[in-house]
């Protein structure tokens, strides 16, 4: 005579496990959702933001004081190249600087940088030194407008997510590139 095996006990815990394994990811999924909306609508307010201004001062004045707190970073500065000249600006006003030091620096972001640093980039100016995360979002326009970057900073250290970060941060700073090319053309 056989005996009978009971695979019923078995079952259900494996079935347990992967409901639970299942609603963690969906609990991460919903986190996720949450905070990209939330970035996305950071972002759409920067936008809007920039569209208000009305004119090169007002919007570099956007950027530098008004993006910090919509964009819930520390730190934002904007560096332009045209010809011969450079400019850098942040929260403490405008500044002119080599050429070179924005060209180089342009040169080595394709589209997005987002990293976690131990010093911010020196565009930054004196706030660099407080810099732990840094996003670096290439600005191109065609010759003969300007091209630059813009640098977004955070004290706290960052993980990133890139793909989906990234993204929104192409948009920004192709929608500011656009912005900056509009109040410069002839």
């Amino acid at each position: 005579m056989g005996s009978v095996i009971n695979f019923e006990d078995r079952a259900v815990a494996t079935l347990r496990a992967r409901v639970a394994e299942v609603e963690e990811a969906n609990q991460d999924l919903i986190a996720f959702a949450r905070g990209h909306s939330g970035a996305v609508a950071q972002i759409h307010a920067a936008v809007l933001a920039a569209i208000e201004a009305d004119g090169l001062d007002h919007l570099i004045h956007v950027v530098t004081q008004v993006w910090p707190d919509l964009l819930g970073v520390d730190a934002v500065a904007l560096a332009l190249h045209v010809g011969e000249t450079g400019l850098r600006a942040d929260a403490d006003g405008l500044q002119f600087v080599d050429r070179r030091v924005i060209a180089r620096t342009v040169r080595g972001v394709d589209g997005v940088v987002l990293r976690g640093v131990e010093r911010g980039h020196p565009l930054f100016g004196p706030a660099a030194s407080l810099i732990r995360a840094e996003a670096l979002v290439r600005l191109d326009n065609p010759s003969p407008l300007p091209c630059g970057l813009i640098a977004l900073g955070q004290r706290a250290e960052q993980r990133f997510e890139t793909r989906h970060g990234s993204e929104l941060l192409a948009f920004l700073g192709a929608t500011l590139a656009r912005m900056v090319g509009r109040w410069l053309l002839p």
